[in-house]
């Protein structure tokens, strides 16, 4: 086992080396790396790859995926401390996103009313998000009222979030036929998958098990065809269909 932990080190020292003659670091690293493989490849990726990795769309991602796996309540405390010494409409905004990310969307409401003020009272992406913390809050009928509000002044307005919200609303109301013609079109143009992990719930609680599995291998076979980076953005929906598509497989099998 010493000798398995030892390849181990060597490796990820190995993987930063490459990184730092890639990157064009100074030569020191290597020597730093190969002589000190456990210590100089932590020292390599807090001091030059963890920072550079923030410059990028999906280094971003992971460093956020973590610090909030570290962290969860970070992103909350600092969006208040900056709504506390700043009401600004784009402050407002975070800590109104901070409490919706933190399943506090009652808490948000007020938040996301008081940014549609000013210049920004008509603004159709924080209507948006306020329709998306009523769902959230168990008001879909209040949801749904307001993008009927903001489609009859912006009819050419596009937001896929909205319409998924729009959707989700129509369905928690019990109009299941109006519900599947918003997912239907919903599906056949969102690059993501969310819309069909929502849609294949509703379709199980439908009493369509056939039409919910047959989407969840269509989702799935869908991301089979994307590149790798593209598959770990949309995991947890994608595990969501896996899982529901085994449940459902094994619901079927014992009919």
């Amino acid at each position: 086992m010493p000798y398995l932990g030892l390849g181990l080190h060597v490796m990820v020292a190995l993987c930063f080396a490459v990184h730092a003659v890639r990157s064009g670091q100074d030569r020191y690293w290597l020597m730093i790396l190969f002589m000190f493989p456990l210590l100089g490849s932590v020292v390599y990726a807090f001091a030059i790859w963890l920072p550079e990795q923030r410059h990028s769309r999906h280094g971003r991602a992971l460093v956020g995926n973590v610090r909030r796996m570290l962290d969860p309540g970070r992103e909350l405390r600092e969006a208040q401390e900056a709504y506390d010494t700043s009401a600004t409409t784009d402050n407002r905004m975070r800590l109104a996103d901070a409490l919706l990310g933190a399943g506090r969307a009652t808490d948000a409401l007020p938040i996301y009313r008081a940014a549609l003020s000013g210049v920004h009272r008509d603004d159709p992406h924080i209507q948006v998000k306020l329709a998306h913390a009523l769902l959230e809050a168990g008001q879909p009928a209040q949801a749904r009222q307001q993008l009927d509000e903001l489609i009859a002044k912006r009819p050419d307005f596009r937001s896929p979030e909205g319409h998924l919200t729009y959707a989700r609303a129509v369905a928690a109301q019990g109009e299941q036929a109006k519900a599947k013609e918003e997912f239907e079109t919903l599906i056949g143009y969102s690059s993501g998958f969310e819309a069909h992990a929502y849609y294949a719930q509703c379709l199980v609680g439908w009493g369509e098990s056939n039409r919910a599995r047959e989407l969840c291998e269509q989702a799935q076979a869908k991301a089979k065809r994307l590149p790798p980076y593209a598959r770990k953005l949309h995991k947890p929906d994608l595990d969501k269909l896996k899982e529901l598509s085994k449940e459902l497989s094994k619901r079927l099998e014992a009919v």
